[in-house]
Formats: structure tokens, sequence, C-alpha cells
């Protein structure tokens, strides 16, 4: 799974890099946790612009009576998401990228639990592959949502855990955005994991443990 990431690139830069018509004023993040608003870069209607949205993080479907039921969707496994009831419509035709720096996985190493900074090698943003959704309580409530898909680990991430979020190559960004796309066998070839070569990871102190923790020190590697 994937459960903390960060994103503390520049506004301007994501809004180059993303193809964005203009920069959001965001602050840099180093320790992202589910349920907290995070940045995605969506086409929300066909026809419309590429927008840098912020989204609940863990996915409420639209048919969902109670909203806390996002807190235990805040992955949906690339392998099944066209086929569970939560996520087969967002997976069609609400798709997004979410930006990030790096994110954290845990190795389990005796009784405890050791947490890695995992990262480009050139130390790039990238997008992990996410899903969004709309709902809509009975007191007119809205909520925006999303979920980020999930794969097999690649030779890197293999002996820390064993699963990785989906990494999408900025070549397929248009494919992954696009409203037109609806057929989720075309996205498939997203799904496979992302190549060990272009990435690296490191322990880093279990600070990162602490959800209230939110600085440049998370990130600093373990000696």
């Amino acid at each position: 799974m994937c459960g903390r990431f960060t994103l503390f690139d520049s506004s301007d830069s994501l809004a180059e890099w993303f193809g964005l018509g203009e920069g959001t004023s965001l602050s840099p993040r180093y320790n992202i946790t589910p349920a907290q608003a995070v940045a995605v870069v969506r086409i929300p209607a066909e026809g419309a612009d590429r927008e840098l949205a912020l989204l609940r993080w863990g996915l409420v479907p639209s048919w969902a009576k109670d909203p806390s039921v996002g807190y235990r969707m805040i992955n949906a496994r690339a392998e099944t998401v066209a086929e569970k009831p939560a996520f087969r419509s967002a997976i069609r035709r609400r798709r997004c990228l979410v930006p990030a720096d790096g994110f954290y996985e845990w190795k389990r190493t005796g009784g405890r639990k050791q947490p890695y900074y995992v990262r480009m090698r050139d130390g790039a943003t990238f997008a992990f592959a996410g899903i969004w959704e709309f709902w809509k309580g009975e007191g007119g409530d809205t909520i925006e949502s999303c979920a980020l898909l999930t794969t097999g680990p690649n030779e890197l991430l293999e002996p820390i855990h064993d699963r990785m979020p989906v990494i999408i190559p900025s070549r397929g960004y248009d494919i992954w955005l696009s409203p037109m796309v609806q057929d989720p066998s075309a996205l498939t070839s997203f799904f496979a994991p992302y190549p060990a070569g272009e990435m690296t990871a490191y322990p880093v102190r279990t600070l990162v443990n602490n959800p209230k923790m939110d600085e440049p020190a998370l990130i600093e590697p373990l000696h």
C-alpha cells in the first residue's frame, strides 16, 4: 500500500511539468497522510482543461451512506480496480494524477518497522495513478475524494514491501487523464511496477510515524 508521501516542489514547477494553465499556491509537504487534502491533476469534464484540485485522500463512493468509508479506501489494487463496485466507475471516467516527490514504505525488521523514503534517482517530481469520486450527502454536503492505485513491487521495493504505488510515466499523462478513454483494458500497461533502475530508497528516522510531523528532516537519510 501507499500511506504517506511528500510533495515539496514549487507550484510553478508543477504547473509547467503537468501542463497546467497556471500555478496554484501549495505549501511544501513532507508527510502527507490519509484523510488530508492532496493535490491532484485532472480533467474535470470532457472538453475542459487540466486543473490542479485539492481532494480528500480516501475515496468515498457516490453511493456510500457514510463518508467515513473513505478512511478504508486510500488505495485501490490495480489488478481489481475495474471490478470493485467502489472503484469501477472512477477508473473509467474519473482518473487523476497525484504529484509527488517521494513516498514512504515500512520494512518489518524483527519486531519493528523501519521506514524508508523512496524517490526518483534524479530527484524529479512524478505522478501516482489516481482515481477520484464525487459524493453528496442528504444534507447537501459534498466531498471530492481520491485513491491511489497500487501494484506489485519492483526489484527495489520487493525487500521492503509487497506493494508499491502505480507511477504513470510522463508520456502517459494524456492517455491516463483522457475522458475519452473509458475501457480499463487500455490502461493495464500502466500497472506494471515502475522501473527499479530509475528509483532509489533509503532508511529514514521514525519521525515520519507521527502524522503531526511535517518537516524536511523526515526525508534525511538515517546515518
